[in-house]
């Protein structure tokens, strides 16, 4: 039997990962490359010329043309943390090397650092990769399809009326033989004709063609223009002359299970977003894992980022 090259692609190891990033020193070095790619150049006066110093434990930056001082993580996902850049930096190795979601939980044992601080890393990871998903729109084949996501609550409604069930978006754009390519899954506020509407104006090309079930809210494709095929759901197969069109049942089948073996509570209405973001993330990068570190990394370092508690802790939908 063949390989999956996919899955068995050797990615990037741990120990190369440590020997690359395994110092303060180095993964300060590498942070700077990511912030300044073209070099240090001053924010206020635009100087190249430049000194660097450190003050307190922080790499600090100075213009030698203004006097202006910038360190090293202001203004980025790392402004004001107190955690090591090491770990931030296996932070991002275990996020993105691992075949399945890691827990917050799991970062505070791997890190040894508290809890708290491991949830506000994971968080800030998981918005790095969701603000990299946001814009994402599919092309030419693409199958759609409703779900719900979240469990029922102690004192809740049950069925879909529970306050911790959220409506999602499942779509997977495939190749002309049916094999898939890239996927969005996002959480909607309904199952309407107007909120499907603004979902593919954000999430798909305007010339795409879609595959959907008979919900009526999936007539907005067509009215956008879309040439639409419906699927015809009989029990839990997926009929179809559409090669391939049970994908999007399979990657909302792996997503469901990589959220429930992993997790063991969230507040699903906050935070969907943030950790479905996490799934496709990974799955849009599969095909070259030993890159998903270096880019998530590059993520930290954007200066237009920088996220407080209460940003964090505050539920952001692209659409």
């Amino acid at each position: 039997m063949a390989w999956n090259k996919t899955q068995f692609q050797s990615g990037q190891s741990l120990a190369r990962f440590i020997e690359r990033y395994g110092t303060e020193e180095a993964c300060g070095d590498a942070l700077a490359s990511a912030r300044w790619p073209d070099g240090f150049r001053c924010s206020g006066c635009e100087g190249r010329r430049h000194r660097v110093f450190r003050r307190l434990g922080q790499r600090l930056y100075q213009s030698n043309e203004c006097g202006r001082q910038v360190s090293l993580c202001a203004g980025t996902v790392l402004a004001h943390t107190h955690v090591p850049l090491r770990k931030w930096f296996l932070a991002v190795y275990l996020l993105t090397q691992s075949k399945t979601n890691v827990s917050a939980l799991e970062l505070m044992r791997h890190l040894g650092v508290s809890y708290n601080a491991a949830w506000r890393m994971k968080h800030k990871l998981m918005q790095s990769m969701a603000d990299a998903e946001s814009q994402r729109k599919l092309y030419d084949f693409v199958q759609i399809d409703d779900a719900y996501l979240g469990g029922e609550r102690t004192g809740s409604r049950p069925g879909r009326g529970s306050e911790n069930k959220v409506p999602i978006v499942v779509a997977v754009s495939t190749t002309n033989d049916g094999r898939p390519r890239e996927a969005v899954i996002t959480p909607v506020a309904s199952f309407s004709k107007r909120v499907i509407a603004e979902w593919a104006e954000c999430h798909l090309d305007a010339a795409s063609e879609v595959f959907t079930d008979g919900l009526s809210a999936f007539d907005a494709l067509e009215e956008r223009g879309h040439p639409r095929t419906l699927m015809v759901t009989e029990g839990r197969r997926v009929a179809c002359v559409a090669p391939g069109a049970i994908w999007v049942n399979t990657v909302l089948g792996n997503v469901k299970r990589a959220i429930d073996g992993r997790y063991h509570a969230f507040k699903f209405r906050k935070y969907a977003d943030r950790y479905l973001s996490e799934a496709t993330w990974r799955f849009n990068r599969r095909f070259n894992l030993a890159s998903t570190a270096g880019e998530l990394i590059r993520a930290l370092a954007d200066r237009t980022k920088h996220w407080s508690e209460s940003h964090l802790r505050h539920q952001i939908r692209p659409c």
